[in-house]
């Protein structure tokens, strides 16, 4: 998995089931490289609204960039 907050970009390396990562708002997260018997779980605090959500990298950049 790699975390992104606009200035900082990490990987994490998620093999073990004992192993979870908490992303706060305005993080760029991309999954990838699953195996076969891979279980992506994802909790979170509101009910899922596909408007919420920023699905454009080069839009992400501007928003976190801007001032707050």
């Amino acid at each position: 998995m790699i975390a992104d907050d606009g200035l900082n970009r990490e990987s994490f390396r998620l093999d073990d089931p004992s192993i979870a990562l908490l992303l706060p708002p305005m993080v760029w997260s991309v999954q990838h490289r699953f195996t076969a018997d891979a279980v992506l779980l994802v909790l979170a605090s509101e009910k899922y609204d596909p408007a919420d959500y920023i699905r454009n990298y080069v839009e992400f950049l501007k928003l976190v960039k801007a001032p707050r």
